[in-house]
């Protein structure tokens, strides 16, 4: 079976910074469609410069060569292939397009949080629970987090280049781009590379968004 279309499933959009005086970013993402899922990610390698962005580029090398497999070996496979580097933090979401759920894994400070798209007796939003460790040096007992999603309900993840409190006030109704570059303006620190991935679940696997 050919994998789906990102599109048909998920509607996104990515705002990054590296910080002033480097030339490249540690924290970078991933969005790959996988079955009929889509894997989306967000890697923070630790600290900044060329180190942190060699190690978050291995990470999201694994991630993307072994996206079919189940959330917690691929995050194994990340610790595995990164020792020996400065090694990242991570979270990482699986939307399941024919279950209508999202599996989630977080090691670290990469924050997440899901907003729920329609008003009803549920909370507002739920948060992504991270282990605390190091995806190549100290790694946690893992644990999948598994939440039903509806159409428009989105996750966001931020790295912790972004200020907490990021998801308070936000106009829900805007697009995933626009909600993205919205964090990073308002709650990026400047002092950190940063990055906000932002992902609205549009339904069902062949549902156009």
């Amino acid at each position: 079976m050919s994998d789906v279309d990102v599109s048909s499933l998920l509607t996104w959009g990515v705002a990054m910074l590296t910080l002033p005086g480097e030339r490249e970013s540690g924290d970078l993402h991933v969005v790959k469609s996988v079955g009929s899922g889509v894997l989306a990610a967000v890697v923070d390698g630790l600290g900044h410069g060329a180190e942190a962005a060699s190690a978050a580029r291995a990470a999201v090398a694994v991630l993307e060569r072994h996206a079919g497999e189940s959330r917690l070996t691929l995050v194994e496979r990340c610790h595995r292939a990164l020792i020996g580097t400065r090694g990242v933090v991570l979270s990482l979401a699986f939307f399941d397009g024919a279950g209508g759920s999202m599996t989630w894994v977080g090691v670290g400070n990469v924050e997440g949080v899901l907003l729920h798209g329609a008003p009803g007796a549920g909370p507002a939003r739920t948060i992504l629970v991270t282990r605390g460790g190091i995806v190549g040096s100290e790694l946690p007992r893992l644990r999948a987090q598994v939440c039903a999603v509806a159409p428009g309900d989105t996750v966001i993840l931020a790295t912790d280049g972004i200020l907490q409190h990021f998801a308070d006030g936000l106009p829900r109704d805007a697009a995933p781009q626009r909600l993205a570059d919205h964090i990073l303006s308002r709650y990026g620190k400047g002092t950190d590379d940063a990055l906000v991935l932002v992902a609205r679940y549009a339904g069902g696997a062949g549902m156009m968004a």
